[in-house]
C-alpha cells in the first residue's frame, strides 16, 4: 500500500445483511440463518474518524443478527498482520486488502473462501463489471471492492484563482491553464513527488488516456515492456505538466515535497501554488491540515481528457472471507448491499463504486461529483501498481516508485530509466512475484 494517508486508500469491512434491489435473498435475523450469539472478526485498516463510521455499519448487522463483531484495526500493517495469523492457524473471518496482486496470491494458495452465490448476485446488480472482475480469481469470486477512491481527480483553490476560473477540460487545456498562470510568475501545480505513489497515480492517469484500457491491462501484466514505445509516450505527454518552472521549487522541490505537504501548499495559509492532483482522499488532508472548506475553497475538476473516452483510475480495498462460518457469509452479503455502503456514506470521507447507493446519501456536493464520476465513467482501471508485485509497486525508493521520481529529476533520462525499470519488473514476474 503506498505509505500515507493515505496511501490509496483502505481496507474495508463492515456489517448487516440485506438483499440488494432486485436482488432475492435471506436479510439477516430473517429467513437466514440463526446468527445470535456467534463472533465475527474483521480485520482492516481504518482507524480513528474512519473506524468509528465504520463500527456504525457494523452495529446495525449486530443489531439485526445477534452477532458481535470485533473490530481489529491493523493500520498499514495488514498485510504483515494477515500473514501472521494465516501461519498461526487463526485467521480472521474477514479482511480489508488494498493490493488486488495479494488477493490474487492468497486465493490462488487456498487461504479465501469463495463467496456465495446469493453475494454474488448482489454484486452483479449493483457494480459494473469491472468490479466483479477485481475479485475474480482464476474464475471464480473470492471479493468485493467496498471503499473505493476516485483518482481522477484535481482539486484548486478557487480563491486564488477566481470567480471567472473555468476548469479545463482536456489536457491541452490543462497545459494552457498552467502556462498562462505561470507567465504570472505564479508557480501553479504543487505535486507530492516525494511520495512515489503520487507520480505513479499520475503516469496511469495520462497512459490510461493515451495508450487505452486494453494496453493499461497489457502493461500491468507485464505482457509488454516497460521499454514499449507507449509508455514512452506516456511520460513525454505528462512531461508536459512537469515543467520545472510550474512547480514550486522545481523538479527538486516535488521532489522533497510529500503529499500532505503538496496539498497544504495549495490550500494552507501561506500557498505556493494553486492546482493539486490526488484523489478523493485529499479532502481529508484539507480537513486536517488547513483551514480550508472543501466544496467552497477548494475545488474539483475530472483529469483532463486526453483521449474520447471518460476515464478513472481507482484504488480501493477488497473485502475478503477467510471462513467459511455462516456468520461470515451474511456478513459478506451485507458488505455487498448498497444498504451497508449507504451508511458510511452518509457520514463522510467514503465514496462507494456501489452504483446504487443514492448520490444524496453523500453528505456535500464535492463529493457527490466525485463518486458520479466514478460510477458513471466508461473506462475504470485499478491502480497499476497495486496490481503489481509489491516489490515493483509499494516499496519507497524501488520499483514504479523510484523510476517515476527517477523521470521527474532529469526527464533525458527516459530510455535509460526505462530499461533499468524493465529488467527490474522481467526479474519480478519471472521469480513468480506476481
Amino acid at each position: 500500500m503506498k505509505g500515507a494517508p493515505l496511501r490509496r486508500c483502505l481496507p474495508v469491512l463492515v456489517a448487516a445483511a440485506v438483499v440488494a434491489a432486485g436482488c432475492a435473498g435471506p436479510q439477516p435475523g430473517g429467513d437466514g440463518p440463526g446468527l445470535t450469539g456467534r463472533t465475527i472478526e474483521v480485520l482492516a485498516v481504518w482507524s480513528d474518524e474512519e473506524q468509528a463510521a465504520f463500527e456504525r455499519v457494523l452495529d446495525v448487522f449486530e443489531r439485526r443478527t445477534g452477532t458481535t463483531v470485533t473490530y481489529v484495526s491493523g493500520g498499514d500493517e495488514v498485510p504483515t498482520l494477515l500473514a501472521t495469523r494465516l501461519a498461526g492457524g487463526s485467521p480472521p473471518d474477514v479482511a480489508g486488502i488494498s493490493q488486488p496482486a495479494l488477493v490474487r496470491t492468497l486465493a490462488r494458495g487456498g487461504s479465501l473462501v469463495p463467496l456465495d452465490g446469493a453475494t454474488e448476485s448482489v454484486i452483479d446488480a449493483q457494480f459494473a463489471p469491472v468490479w466483479k472482475e477485481l475479485g475474480t480469481v482464476d474464475g471464480e469470486l473470492f471479493g468485493l471492492v467496498f471503499k473505493a477512491a476516485n483518482k481522477s481527480t484535481v482539486w484548486y483553490d478557487a480563491g486564488q484563482l477566481g470567480p471567472g476560473f473555468t476548469p479545463p477540460r482536456t489536457w491541452d487545456a490543462f497545459i494552457e491553464t498552467l502556462r498562462k498562470l505561470s507567465d504570472t510568475g505564479a508557480t501553479p501545480l504543487s505535486v507530492g513527488g516525494a511520495d512515489g505513489w503520487v507520480l505513479t497515480d499520475w503516469f496511469e492517469n495520462v497512459y490510461l488516456q493515451t495508450a487505452g484500457g486494453q494496453m493499461y491491462d497489457r502493461l500491468a501484466d507485464h505482457e509488454i515492456p516497460w521499454t514499449h514505445p507507449s509508455v514512452r509516450t506516456a511520460l513525454q505527454t505528462l512531461g508536459r505538466a512537469f515543467r520545472p518552472e510550474y512547480l514550486p521549487g522545481g523538479a527538486s522541490g516535488a521532489l522533497h515535497t510529500e503529499f500532505t505537504e503538496s496539498v497544504v501548499d495549495v490550500f494552507g495559509s501561506d500557498p505556493e501554488a494553486s492546482i493539486v492532483y490526488e484523489a478523493d482522499f485529499v479532502a481529508g488532508a484539507i480537513a486536517q491540515s488547513t483551514s480550508a472548506t472543501v466544496g467552497r475553497d477548494a475545488r474539483v475538476f475530472p483529469f483532463p481528457r486526453i483521449g474520447p473516452a471518460s476515464s478513472v483510475v481507482s484504488g480501493g480495498d477488497t473485502l475478503v472471507a477467510l471462513t467459511d462460518d455462516p456468520g461470515t457469509a451474511e456478513l459478506m452479503r451485507f458488505l455487498a448491499s448498497s444498504e451497508a455502503a449507504s451508511i458510511w456514506a452518509q457520514h463522510g470521507g467514503f465514496v462507494s463504486p456501489n452504483r446504487q447507493v443514492e448520490l444524496g446519501d453523500y453528505p456535500d456536493d464535492t463529493t457527490r461529483q466525485i463518486a458520479d464520476e466514478l460510477v458513471s465513467a466508461e473506462n475504470v482501471r485499478f491502480d497499476m501498481s497495486d496490481l503489481m508485485p509489491t516489490a515493483l509497486g509499494g516499496i519507497r525508493g524501488d520499483g514504479f516508485w523510484r523510476a517515476m521520481q527517477d523521470y521527474l529529476a532529469d526527464p533525458t533520462r527516459i530510455d535509460e530509466i526505462l530499461a533499468d525499470l524493465e529488467a527490474e519488473v522481467d526479474a519480478a514476474y519471472e521469480g513468480g512475484a506476481s
